[in-house]
């Protein structure tokens, strides 16, 4: 079998530590019970070598033996194809968990990521308040009707929908019982607390080769 390398930065502002992407992918494997190691590029000073990896300069990315790929949820759905544990095998329950995996991505993330900068950046009118609220809102309809996204358990969907909505400004912006209790369930997974561990770690020993390195 191939090895997983997931690729991070090798330090991070404290901000947004437990929250950098490469979670979505640890979290995954940790799922699957998936043998992976993580390696780093530097946050700082970001050079060729990591831009022909990611082209916008991010992470994560993913190699799996002579595969490689980058973005988040391309990088799910690749470990969510090894493990049924994240995906379904028969057509219905994989096509289910596809089409929801997309929907974090584009129907909630592509919302709150820009909502959410334009509030940390102090702009005097938030003009995705209303557009995020409507999607908040169906969102919560969806969870207040099923305990899971798709095929009746926990998916790779799960995992990247609870990421998306974990986020403290989104967690705290309206009540809406369903999507906290949804939020909940899934991050309090043994498979998200060691992969979130594992990150804040990660990054704590950042702190300290920068602390050496003077």
């Amino acid at each position: 079998m191939s090895e997983l390398i997931i690729w991070t930065y090798d330090w991070v502002p404290d901000g947004p530590r437990g929250f950098v992407r490469d979670m979505r992918l640890r979290w995954a494997c940790e799922e699957a019970g998936l043998a992976y190691s993580v390696r780093s590029v530097p946050f700082e000073n970001r050079g060729p070598d990591h831009f022909a990896r990611q082209p916008f300069g991010q992470v994560p990315f993913l190699s799996d033996g002579d595969l490689k790929t980058f973005e988040s949820g391309a990088c799910l759905l690749h470990l969510a194809r090894k493990s049924e544990k994240l995906m379904p095998r028969d057509p219905s329950g994989e096509a289910a968990t596809v089409e929801w995996v997309v929907a974090a991505l584009n129907s909630i993330e592509m919302v709150t990521v820009p909502w959410w900068f334009l509030e940390v950046t102090g702009a005097a009118e938030n003009g995705l308040t209303g557009w995020m609220t409507q999607r908040l809102e169906h969102i919560e309809n969806v969870l207040g009707q099923r305990e899971w996204l798709a095929a009746g358990r926990f998916t790779a969907a799960d995992l990247l929908m609870a990421d998306v909505l974990r986020v403290p400004r989104i967690r705290a912006f309206g009540d809406r019982p369903a999507t906290a209790a949804y939020v909940d369930r899934v991050t309090s997974r043994p498979a998200f607390l060691k992969a979130r561990a594992d990150q804040i770690a990660h990054f704590a020993a950042g702190d300290e080769r920068r602390a050496a390195a003077g």
